[in-house]
């Protein structure tokens, strides 16, 4: 039995690139190899939509070697919808997307250490300024004591 099914440049042109995965990049433009492929690959990150979309038209598809075409077609492995589908049945939403809060939990860890290390070298300059006001005989005003006038 022989395959039928031939590669159509259309149908690959008709997903966008954004749509199969973010940042990735072709090496072929329009038939012709790019001669500045990047010497390391990167890894191909999925969004959540684009992951339960695949899932969706993989459970839909009934006829013999229909899962296949869908992978070859996006440029997926089975692994991926292994993958996927335990995500999916554990309910793990954060899994199938880095989410918006994993960048907000990065920016929220950054700045707690500059504020720590802020407040680190405050703390050294309040100690040297009552170590300062010691030596000089004028302590300074602390809350329990309220400078007299």
């Amino acid at each position: 039995m022989k395959n039928t099914k031939t590669y159509s440049p259309a149908l690959a042109k008709e997903r966008s690139e954004v749509e199969r995965s973010e940042g990735e990049s072709t090496a072929v433009v329009a038939g012709r190899p790019n001669p500045e492929v990047v010497a390391r690959a990167k890894r191909r990150s999925f969004t959540g939509e684009y992951k339960q979309r695949i899932l969706a038209e993989a459970d839909k598809a009934k006829e013999s070697g229909g899962i296949g075409a869908l992978l070859r077609r996006e440029g997926l492995y089975s692994s991926h919808l292994v993958t996927w589908r335990h995500e999916r049945a554990a309910g793990i939403l954060q899994a199938l997307t880095r989410s918006s809060l994993d960048d907000e939990n990065q920016k929220l860890r950054r700045e707690n250490q500059h504020l720590s290390e802020e407040l680190r070298k405050a703390e050294i300059v309040i100690d040297i300024q009552k170590k300062v006001a010691a030596l000089l005989g004028r302590p300074l005003c602390t809350p329990d004591r309220e400078p007299q006038l």
